[in-house]
């Protein structure tokens, strides 16, 4: 399995790997997004779900409370202290059936104590990301929408005998911020 290049990737941003696609790292004045040397990096959407303890609600995977959280739009999201928030990408991405891809947390958000965590991207799904933001530090911490978020790294072997959409995955196609789904 090999690390991919950005003329890969922009072949297959062409083919409709990623939607909308930029070309370039854009820089001026945002934390960067677009495509880089071995990487594309996704912007966070305007949708935010901060969560809070207002309601002393449990977080529970099987059974989610949509009390836990606060709906924000809007391009900044404040993240409490010691706290989190959910986002999708602005981009809309479909993985091939040959390829694996992970997300890092961008350096300009982890030296601030954002910590970015998005589980694999596996080959078949399709989707909006949702992005997971913990905030770590014991100050609020800002992020912002339509600016750099994660950089994704794509990973090709060969193809895998069942891919997500094969198996019908329970993330396939989603739309906005997804909350946890049994």
């Amino acid at each position: 399995m090999s690390i991919r290049s950005d003329r890969w990737i922009r072949e297959r941003a062409r083919e409709g790997m990623i939607d909308p696609f930029v070309e370039h790292l854009e820089r001026e004045g945002v934390i960067s997004y677009g495509l880089s040397s071995f990487g594309y990096d996704l912007r966070a959407a305007p949708e935010w779900r901060v969560f809070v303890n207002a309601f002393n609600t449990v977080v529970d995977p099987k059974a989610f409370d949509e009390a836990s959280f606060v709906e924000v739009e809007d391009d900044v999201c404040i993240i409490p202290p010691n706290s989190f928030a959910l986002t999708r990408s602005v981009e809309y991405l479909r993985i091939p059936d040959d390829v694996l891809v992970v997300a890092l947390g961008k350096s300009s958000y982890a030296r601030t104590g954002i910590v970015a965590n998005v589980t694999p991207l596996e080959p078949g799904w399709e989707g909006h990301v949702t992005l997971e933001l913990s905030n770590t530090t014991p100050l609020p911490a800002k992020v912002y929408a339509n600016e750099g978020i994660v950089q994704l790294l794509f990973f090709q072997g060969e193809r895998p005998e069942t891919t997500y959409a094969d198996r019908k995955g329970k993330y396939m196609g989603q739309r906005g911020v997804t909350l946890p789904k049994v």
